[in-house]
């Protein structure tokens, strides 16, 4: 029998964890779950897609967050005429030197929200790429690191919408985590509405958490123990998607590290210093629905389609 090690995570440690968490819901009420998988895909080192129809709380989210992790934060508002050196910078001639000096964009932050990135053009939305997978980016040959830890938070409306851009491929799979909020329940709605003003609310948010903080804890959750036998349900979730008639592109090699990383995640969140497969189970879909390519005759979405792959995998 193979025994799981601990996961030394201080106390004071945990606690401070715990209120970063308590206080996110505290602005944004009755979205116990959909918190929790934002401070999974924070812990697991990942970068999160917050899709939705506007007004549900997207952006209130990410401001929340900036606001409770203290880290260094930025906004970028994408539109339609957005230039990638809008974010990631320029170089300026600069006569008395003799010599063009980069002066950074806004991706230069620890926490940037990317607000509606798909109303940006693709060429924009890729400028993402490189800072997202490699924390940190290359203009004129020089490559400048980025200040960990680097968390992009973005939000996006439905595809629908006018004015909206379809995110590539390549740059959905460098977001770990995909989810909704959706509408508030009748309870949680009439709190909002009974409230002061959610903008007050915001300011008067103080960090819970520091930077070293949260690298600690993404180390911790790295020594987060995963059995043989929880590597191996991962890799049968990942040959169902490649075998289900009705997906044309299943999940890759990398987006079975991201739903390990993210199940390590959920179980030190949970206070535990191994992983289960319920915990592989509350992350499977927000991890793996927005990386399946759907085949032609596919009548499901990929929500549904991920929900049909736990389902159909036993827990050997």
């Amino acid at each position: 029998m193979i025994e799981s090690p601990k996961t030394a995570v201080p106390n004071e440690l945990r606690d401070s964890l715990a209120r970063a968490i308590a206080q996110v819901n505290t602005v944004v009420l009755g979205k116990r779950r959909e918190i929790r998988l934002a401070f999974v895909c924070l812990l697991a080192g990942g970068h999160l897609l917050i899709e939705d129809l506007p007004g549900v709380g997207k952006t209130t989210l990410a401001h929340a967050l900036a606001a409770t992790l203290g880290l260094g934060f930025q906004r970028v508002q994408f539109t339609s005429d957005l230039l990638p050196s809008d974010i990631i910078g320029v170089g300026i001639y600069e006569r008395e030197a003799n010599r063009f000096k980069f002066h950074p964009g806004p991706l230069f932050t620890q926490l940037l929200l990317a607000d509606e990135i798909n109303r940006a053009m693709p060429k924009t939305q890729s400028a993402l790429l490189e800072a997202m997978a490699e924390e940190q980016v290359t203009v004129d040959g020089t490559t400048h690191r980025l200040a960990p830890p680097f968390f992009v938070v973005a939000t996006q409306n439905p595809l629908d919408f006018a004015g909206t851009y379809p995110l590539p491929d390549s740059q959905l799979d460098r977001f770990m985590l995909r989810m909704s909020l959706g509408y508030p329940d009748r309870e949680a709605e009439r709190a909002m509405l009974a409230a002061a003003d959610r903008r007050g609310v915001l300011e008067a948010l103080s960090p819970c958490l520091t930077p070293e903080q949260i690298l600690e804890l993404r180390h911790a959750c790295t020594s987060v123990f995963a059995s043989p036998a929880l590597i191996g349900y991962v890799q049968a979730l990942l040959d169902a998607s490649r075998q289900h008639a009705d997906i044309r592109i299943g999940l890759s090699p990398r987006a079975g590290l991201a739903l390990l990383a993210a199940s390590r995640a959920h179980a030190l969140l949970a206070g535990r210093a191994h992983v289960m497969p319920e915990d592989v189970q509350a992350v499977f879909a927000s991890v793996a629905a927005h990386r399946l390519g759907l085949g032609a005759s596919a009548r499901v979405d990929r929500d549904k389609l991920a929900l049909q792959l736990l389902e159909s995998t036993p827990v050997s």
